[in-house]
C-alpha cells in the first residue's frame, strides 16, 4: 500500500465521503451557472415571441428554472413532466370555466380536483406540482381572456423549458463519471479501513483504548447509499450527452462492482456487531479465547488487505486466504464448553465470504 493510500485509509469516514459528494458541489456550481445564462436568454427571447405570448415574458424564465437538472435527460424529463402538469391544470380551469364566474367555492374545488389529478403517473414527481398551480392561476389571473393567458403562459413556458435544456445539453453537458469511479474506489479503501481497525483491536490489550471503529455501521450504510447514488447517476448522466462517446465507461462493470461490495459491506458490519459484542456488549457469551485472537487477527487484517487490492490474483489475496484456512483449523480443534469459540467461527464465516465475493466478482457473476 502506498503512503497516500495510508493517508486515506486513516481519514474518518466522514472526510472521505466528501470524495464522493465534492463531485455534486462543483456540480451546483455549473447548474447554477447554466441557470443564469438560460434565465438571461429566456428573458431577451420572450417579448419577441409573436402573439398574445409576449404578453407574458415572465413565465419564460420559469420554464428555464423548472428544467435544469444535474443531467441532460434528467432535464428532459423534467421539462416534459412540467409542461404535461401545466396543460391538465389548464384544461381543468377552462373546463371549470364554462360552468360559470370563478368563486371561492368553484376556486377551491378546482384546486383539491388539480391536486387528485397531480398523482397521475405521466406527471411524474415535477408535473403534479403545476396541475392546480397551473388551475388556481388561471382562474385568477385569466381575467376576460383566459383562453388568451392559457396559451400565452403554457408558449413562453415551452420556450423556457427549450431554452432550459438547449443551455444544459450545451453548455459544459454534465457526466458524472468521477462521481462513480471516487466512489467506488472511496467505498473499497473504507471497507479495509473498517477491517484493518477490527484487527488493530484484536491485538491490543482488551478492552481496546480506540472504539471509534464499533460505532461506524450507520456511517458505511450513508456511504454505501452515497456511492449507490453516484453510480447511477453518472449513468444517467450519460443518456443524451454529447461528450458521452468521447468518455465511454462500462457502467455493467460498474454495477457489479457495487453489488459485490454492497455485500461485502454487509458482512463487514456483521462483523463489526459481533466484535463489538465480544467485547464490551456481552463478553460473557460472545468470546473469542485468547489462543484465537492472534490467528483472527491475522486472518481479519490479511483480508483488509485482500479488500484493498480487490484481485483474486494479488498475492495479498493468497495470503488472506491462507491465513483464513489457519484459524478455520485453529477453530475446529479449539471449541470446549470452557473456551467458546462461536463468535470467532462467525467472523471467519464473514472473512470467508468477503474473499468468496471478490473471486464471483472478478468472475462477473456478482
Amino acid at each position: 500500500m502506498t503512503t497516500g493510500e495510508k493517508t486515506i485509509s486513516k481519514r474518518s469516514l466522514s472526510a472521505v465521503t466528501n470524495r464522493v459528494t465534492g463531485v455534486l458541489r462543483v456540480t451546483r456550481f455549473q447548474l447554477a451557472f447554466k441557470a443564469t445564462l438560460a434565465v438571461g436568454i429566456a428573458w431577451t427571447l420572450a417579448p419577441h415571441v409573436p402573439g398574445v405570448a409576449s404578453q407574458y415574458p415572465y413565465y419564460a424564465p420559469l420554464g428555464a428554472i423548472v428544467s435544469m437538472y444535474p443531467t441532460v435527460s434528467g432535464s428532459f424529463r423534467t421539462g416534459m413532466e412540467t409542461l404535461a402538469g401545466l396543460v391538465t391544470g389548464m384544461l381543468l380551469a377552462l373546463g371549470a370555466l364554462l360552468i360559470g364566474t370563478p368563486n371561492v367555492w368553484t376556486i377551491s374545488v378546482i384546486v383539491g380536483i388539480g391536486v387528485l389529478l397531480g398523482g397521475l403517473s405521466f406527471l411524474g414527481s415535477s408535473g403534479r406540482e403545476y396541475v392546480p398551480m397551473a388551475a388556481l392561476f388561471v382562474l385568477l389571473l385569466g381575467g376576460d381572456d383566459p383562453d388568451g393567458y392559457s396559451f400565452g403562459y403554457g408558449v413562453q413556458m415551452l420556450v423556457g423549458v427549450g431554452v432550459g435544456l438547449a443551455v444544459n445539453a450545451l453548455v459544459f453537458p454534465p457526466l458524472h463519471l468521477n462521481g462513480a469511479v471516487n466512489g467506488l474506489v472511496t467505498l473499497r479503501k473504507s471497507l479495509a479501513r473498517q477491517l484493518r481497525d477490527m484487527g488493530t483491536a484484536l491485538e491490543e490489550t482488551w478492552p481496546p483504548k480506540h472504539e471509534d471503529w464499533s460505532q461506524r455501521e450507520s456511517e458505511l450504510d450513508t456511504l454505501t447509499k452515497e456511492v449507490r447514488e453516484a453510480v447511477e447517476l453518472a449513468d444517467t448522466s450519460r443518456h443524451g450527452n454529447i461528450r458521452s462517446r468521447k468518455y465511454s465507461r462500462d457502467f455493467t462493470a460498474d454495477y457489479r462492482a457495487l453489488r459485490a461490495m454492497e455485500r461485502a459491506t454487509r458482512h463487514v458490519k456483521d462483523m463489526t456487531e459481533v466484535l463489538t459484542d465480544a467485547i464490551w456488549r456481552n463478553p460473557e457469551h460472545v468470546a473469542v479465547p485468547a489462543a484465537l485472537t492472534v490467528p483472527l487477527a491475522k486472518a481479519v487484517n490479511g483480508c483488509a488487505e485482500a479488500v484493498e487490492m480487490w484481485d483474486p490474483e494479488s498475492e495479498e489475496h493468497a495470503t488472506a486466504t491462507q491465513a483464513l484456512v489457519e484459524l478455520v483449523r485453529l477453530v475446529n480443534t479449539s471449541g470446549s464448553t470452557e473456551s467458546p469459540v462461536d463468535a470467532t467461527a462467525a467472523l471467519a464465516m464473514d472473512l470467508r465470504r468477503i474473499l468468496r465475493i471478490i473471486n464471483t466478482e472478478s468472475d462477473g457473476d456478482a
